[in-house]
């Protein structure tokens, strides 16, 4: 599973970045977790399954939702998983989006 993140400047999203890579290591899972600038979005078109959007910049949603039609799920990272870098919870509801197909 490829799971992208998306927010203003990367500083804090790159250190859940981390913690999601350490718990789907700790799952056994080998997926492929980064983070980009929300301006970047449309470059990485194609190259992930589920986008998750940092609290913020949920402002954004709905036009990041139409930039990426039905290629891939996009949602916001819930503010208290974000704000506790909780990796574990973020990496479960990227992989629920998926599964719903959202």
């Amino acid at each position: 599973m490829r799971i992208m993140l998306a927010c203003a400047a990367g500083m804090s999203t790159s250190i859940l970045v981390s913690k999601m890579e350490e718990a789907a290591k700790q799952q056994g899972k080998d997926y492929k977790i980064w983070a980009i600038d929300q301006s970047l979005i449309e470059d990485e078109l194609g190259n992930f399954d589920v986008l998750l959007l940092g609290p913020q910049v949920q402002h954004t949603k709905r036009k990041v939702t139409r930039l990426v039609g039905d290629r891939a799920p996009v949602a916001v990272i819930k503010p208290v998983d974000y704000g506790r870098g909780d990796g574990a919870a973020v990496l479960q509801f990227a992989e629920e989006l998926i599964e719903k197909g959202e």
